[in-house]
């Protein structure tokens, strides 16, 4: 075979393999975000008798969620980027204890290594218990856009005996209310 016809073979195969490596390259992060899952913290502040929260989500997926919602195109560069975030969060998660809602009141969220981190304080603390137990927690956040979403609730402060309660709960498609329960040795059962 003559030397202009190999070099001419070997340049396709060059430019089809390197389209091979960028495609690939381009769909292996979209194939390789196949789980969704958030996490959120909730703990009294002994000092303060406050409830804190801080939730971390993707940020893309928010910002698609929202985009979703809302039927906009929604970046960092929108001109309500903190609002709409800040209301589809206070949207998709709250606490009530006595079938009474508890306030929370915004603190703000930063971004992080591509995860929104967003912060809650309930409003004070002679509007609820210091005790979890008995808290009933509202979870939808990107529940309501992706169906395999998975999120995540830590709780920690104290029961009624002073002892510590903490624990975990997950939320999903089937389950976005929960209500936490303690026995009677401090031990902490979640219930729907």
């Amino acid at each position: 075979m003559p030397a202009f016809v190999v070099k001419s073979i070997s340049k396709q195969v060059l430019r089809l393999l390197t389209t091979c490596l960028l495609l690939l390259a381009l769909i292996m992060p979209a194939a390789s975000h196949r789980y969704f899952f958030g996490v959120s913290d909730l703990s009294v502040n002994v000092r303060t008798q406050q409830i804190e929260i801080i939730h971390q989500f993707t940020v893309h997926d928010i910002e698609n969620a929202i985009a979703e919602i809302k039927q906009i195109h929604f970046s960092p560069e929108h001109e309500k980027y903190d609002a709409y975030i800040q209301e589809y969060i206070e949207h998709g998660f709250e606490l009530k204890y006595n079938n009474t809602l508890v306030k929370l009141v915004w603190l703000g969220f930063e971004i992080k290594s591509g995860k929104i981190i967003a912060y809650q304080e309930s409003m004070s603390k002679s509007q609820q218990s210091i005790f979890l137990a008995e808290l009933v927690i509202k979870n939808t956040i990107l529940i309501d856009v992706y169906p395999r979403q998975v999120n995540t609730v830590n709780f920690q402060g104290n029961n009624k005996q002073g002892k510590d309660h903490s624990g975990s709960i997950t939320f999903d498609n089937n389950i976005n209310i929960i209500q936490i329960k303690a026995e009677a040795k401090s031990r902490t059962k979640v219930t729907q």
